[in-house]
């Protein structure tokens, strides 16, 4: 049984969704600010954040933040009628599971949730758009959050996230090959990295990781995935 916390001014939207979550034999406790999520995922352990964008008071963007400094292994997802809204980057940067239009598709939302893991957040730092695209919507269909970088400096900006592992593209703009993984590991010295490149021969000159050479077969990239996921489960 999973536990799923509704974030949403909409109280209606939001017990409707709630109710269909009951039925499927899950717990779902409904919110109507930022306020009364953060102190719930204070003293309570939630699988999934549920959220609304445009609130008033503290936005969706915001409580993801506030809600994952207390529980960074919180899988999170927007629903929201505002795709083009400001706020909705900022969400994103703090690594999504996945953004829903409203009126909400769903059986798409159920799907999604029933596979969403706790501790699965990957960062990918990948300056390909179609790549990185691809792969996020891989990852997310297999139950994996996901926080992106395409440059040096994006990689800089996820400090503050707290991703499980990474799949890091060796040659990015902004730096030189292996910039990106050297900050990265600065950060986050016990992460585990899978590094992915065009350029196998340049990767000696960087360190050993686990090296997907482009073209690679998506389907081994998981099963890595999913061996370092559990070893993470299993040492928490």
């Amino acid at each position: 049984m999973r536990s799923y916390l509704l974030l949403d001014d909409n109280k209606v939207f939001a017990e409707n969704l709630a109710e269909i979550l009951r039925d499927g034999g899950d717990e779902a406790t409904v919110v109507t600010d930022g306020e009364q999520a953060l102190e719930l995922a204070c003293s309570r352990r939630f699988d999934v954040l549920l959220t609304d964008m445009k609130m008033p008071g503290m936005s969706g963007a915001a409580a993801v933040h506030h809600i994952r400094q207390v529980d960074p292994g919180l899988a999170a997802v927007v629903i929201t009628a505002y795709p083009g809204e400001d706020d909705l980057e900022t969400a994103r940067r703090e690594g999504l599971l996945a953004v829903l239009p409203k009126p909400v598709p769903i059986p798409t939302l159920v799907s999604l949730l029933s596979g969403a893991r706790r501790d699965g957040l990957v960062a990918l730092v990948e300056d390909d758009l179609a790549l990185c695209d691809n792969l996020t919507e891989v990852l997310r269909a297999r139950g994996f959050s996901c926080v992106t970088a395409r440059s040096v400096l994006d990689a800089d900006q996820l400090a503050f996230v707290r991703p499980f592992a990474a799949l890091v593209d060796l040659r990015l703009p902004g730096g030189p090959d292996g910039e990106a993984l050297r900050r990265l590991r600065s950060r986050f010295p016990a992460l585990p990295v899978f590094m992915m490149t065009a350029f196998p021969d340049a990767v000696p000159t960087v360190a050993e990781h686990d090296v997907f050479s482009k073209p690679f077969d998506t389907a081994a990239l998981l099963e890595a995935l999913e061996r370092a996921h559990s070893r993470q489960r299993q040492a928490s």
